[in-house]
């Protein structure tokens, strides 16, 4: 009999792990002690050899169902007498890097109490388990104890205590636990808050709002939704013309899988998306018909499952599915308590509001199936923090920035890099507060203070401003700034561990070049030192510069003056006549000229412009819209392509704009283009096919697009745990050498 000590890292904490170990230990008849701390969770036993093989072979095998572990190490100790297995306080410790459980759908156990008319939880809208519900959104700090989070607030009553006690209970040290007598509360807040209606009689007030048609703001769990009745197309009408969103997808709750496949044709594996204990939003293949208001003119639909016993209670008495959009402004944050949702008091008619403080503000995750692997487009709720083990060790603790749209910040120590959930555009002051927030956030919470910040290289990003302050202000702080197209595959050769040279192809819409252009149709040579450019698509001018982002015809009329110069006047196209004619003439001497028109290679700007040619459309509502557009044309028995040549570097792409002009056919242009792209792909990389092929960037969001390289190039790598959008920025920041 010998004395060991066992230390475990991984997601150890705020999952059950502690009372499955004593539940083990206690099975083996094993003695000694188990504990968090600020790395992990660390075992003390007394044990002979094979009896220490058994207990590490077991602790893997019948983990809890959120725990994860990363590393468990075993050495022999001193010996140290044990007369029973005990679970001990939490201890504290200088560095913390424990990982940050993130927030939980309700479990089937606590799904079964909520409907239970015996269960003391019986229709307790916070009902909630060590194996499910909150975390992340609640906690202030590590190490995840109830008076690190804002369950500190409600104090437990007796029988709580007892379960909360109680190592053989499924709540034992279950931080957020509560109930009718003790815990969190719901009301109901009409007309401004000046009715107030509390407990269950609000739920069904709240839900005969929906059905008369009414919009309702929700708290949920990282924020508020809007939701209202998702069968109701007056409801939804009036829901866009509040908020000012005209075309814009709205995503739908539904009560259960039968209710999903009611509104979308669903796969195995989407379903089991649906069904995880994550709960994104999975874009699926819409049953809707194309003049819905819920996603107009797009054969896709977002579903997702409650995630929480109010959800769930809502949706139990409504028997209909919801819309259940983020409450914020455009390119603003979600909302997170009844001040910042004050800004929408136009738009909802009630608030369903609960007295649990949200901590921390997480948006809900959104994720896509393209040839059976899962695509994350917004990495949030369910997913974050998201802790990732690098090749190698950093030299020094790193803050990593972003970028400036889809936000997201990280730090990396040692081997390890924590990133942070979806943050959002930073094109205002709320969500470059919110910005900030989130650094101190992820700082306070892991003790982190950094030696290093990276940054992009464009002046002005946000982040980078913020990254020059930081580094002026903190001079022991040092400053690197990384190219967006290297951070984009750098970040995708993180996720898998590639080391070694890649291959990487990276489609934006903009990133600053390291030639003063705007980049996005880059074609790379990377490692993790530097890259070398290999080619990239034929620079054209944006007209009229951040206008021309937002109207697809502006890049159009670019493309077509440097095609056929001023004889493009005369065409007769949608683009020409989607403008004024002397609007026309002005454009033409800013193009000659230069005028306010910067250099562009980006692949996202020629996706509109394809868009705009072909009549699809001229301007845009929300990101990504012509993308979404030309995917409902795609025909995929169109296997024929257009022209294009490969001139030292750059890839001219006249030949394929005076083709796609004199297609009569839309389908048949919009095919041809995609299937174009494939070919230029192809054709780069015949020469460097001996590297990894990487995709990465926001164009790779187009699932016609992904799903015809991934067929080409079955063994491409594209992001999986992180968005290729630059979402997954920081990823690559924080490993760049």
């Amino acid at each position: 009999m010998k004395s060991y000590q066992i230390d475990i890292r991984g997601v150890v904490q705020g999952v059950g792990f502690r009372p499955f170990v004593y539940r083990l230990a206690t099975k083996l008849n094993l003695k000694g002690e188990v504990l968090n701390n600020s790395l992990g969770v660390t075992i003390k036993v007394n044990a002979t050899q094979k009896e220490l093989e058994l207990f590490l072979e077991k602790l893997q095998k019948e983990l809890p169902p959120l725990a994860k572990i990363d590393s468990i190490k075993s050495r022999e100790i001193e010996f140290q007498e044990f007369t029973n297995f005990s679970i001990i306080q939490t201890s504290e410790q200088s560095l913390k890097t424990a990982l940050l459980p993130p927030d939980i759908s309700i479990c089937r156990e606590c799904e079964a109490e909520l409907f239970d008319k015996n269960n003391r939880r019986y229709l307790y809208p916070f009902i909630t388990c060590t194996n499910c519900g909150v975390r992340y959104s609640i906690i202030e700090k590590l190490p995840y104890d109830r008076i690190n989070t804002s369950m500190k607030f409600f104090k437990m009553c007796d029988e709580c205590q007892r379960e909360y006690n109680n190592p053989l209970d499924r709540r034992y040290h279950a931080q957020p636990i509560g109930c009718w007598n003790c815990g969190p509360s719901v009301e109901l807040l009409i007309n401004n808050q000046e009715v107030k209606i509390e407990g269950l009689d609000a739920i069904e007030d709240a839900v005969s709002l929906l059905k008369s048609g009414k919009i309702i703001a929700l708290k949920g769990v990282g924020g508020y939704h809007l939701i209202c009745d998702a069968t109701n197309e007056e409801a939804i009408k009036e829901l866009r013309k509040r908020k000012k969103r005209a075309h814009k997808p709205f995503a739908i709750m539904v009560k259960d899988i039968t209710m999903a496949k009611e509104l979308a044709i669903i796969s195995l594996k989407e379903e089991e998306l649906l069904s995880s204990k994550e709960r994104p939003i999975v874009i699926c293949k819409s049953l809707l018909p194309s003049n819905s208001k819920i996603a107009p003119n797009i054969s896709k639909i977002g579903l997702f499952l409650p995630y929480t016993p109010l959800h769930l209670l809502i949706l139990e008495k409504l028997q209909k599915p919801i819309v259940a959009t983020s409450a914020n402004i455009s390119d603003e944050p979600i909302a997170i308590n009844l001040e910042s949702l004050q800004k929408l008091h136009n738009v909802y008619d009630a608030v369903l509001n609960h007295n649990r403080e949200i901590v921390n503000g997480c948006d809900d995750s959104v994720v896509m199936l393209v040839q059976n692997r899962v695509v994350t487009l917004r990495r949030a709720r369910g997913y974050t923090p998201l802790s990732i083990k690098l090749p190698f060790k950093l030299k020094e603790p790193t803050l990593a920035l972003g970028a400036n749209q889809k936000s997201t910040i990280a730090i990396g120590f040692e081997d390890n890099a924590i990133l942070s959930p979806h943050i959002g555009d930073l094109d205002g002051i709320n969500s470059i507060e919110y910005y900030k927030k989130n650094i101190e956030t992820l700082q306070r919470i892991y003790n982190f203070e950094p030696k290093r910040a990276v940054c992009d290289i464009h002046p002005n990003y946000e982040s980078t401003k913020h990254a020059l302050e930081i580094t002026t202000q903190n001079k022991n702080i040092t400053l690197n700034q990384v190219q967006h197209h290297h951070a984009h595959i750098l970040a995708t050769m993180v996720e898998y561990k590639l080391t070694g040279k890649v291959f990487g192809v990276a489609f934006d819409g903009t990133g600053a070049g390291t030639d003063g252009k705007l980049w996005g149709g880059e074609f790379l040579l990377c490692d993790y030192q530097s890259f070398k450019r290999i080619a990239h698509i034929n620079y054209f001018k944006l007209l009229g510069g951040e206008r021309a982002i937002k109207e697809p015809k502006r890049v159009a009329l670019s493309l077509l003056f440097d095609t056929f110069g001023k004889e493009a006047l005369s065409l007769n196209i949608p683009t020409i006549q989607s403008f004024k004619k002397k609007e026309l003439h002005i454009l033409y001497l800013a193009w000659q000229k230069g005028l306010n028109a910067p250099l562009s290679s980006s692949m996202g700007r020629l996706f509109d412009a394809v868009a705009s040619i072909t009549g699809v459309i001229q301007e845009l509502s929300f990101e990504g819209q012509s993308g979404l557009l030309l995917e409902e044309l795609y025909n995929p028995d169109i296997d024929t392509a257009y022209s294009f040549k490969v001139n030292n570097e750059s890839i001219a792409i006249q030949t394929l704009i005076q083709e796609i002009i004199d297609e009569p056919d839309k389908t048949v242009a919009v095919s041809r283009f995609f299937n174009t792209i494939v070919n230029i792909v192809a054709s780069i990389y015949q020469e460097y096919s001996n590297y990894p092929l990487l995709l990465s960037g926001g164009v790779f969001q187009n699932s016609v697009l992904l799903n015809l390289l991934l067929e080409k190039f079955p063994n491409a790598y594209i992001s999986n745990k992180i968005p290729p959008n630059d979402g997954g920025i920081t990823l690559g920041q924080i490993v760049s050498l």
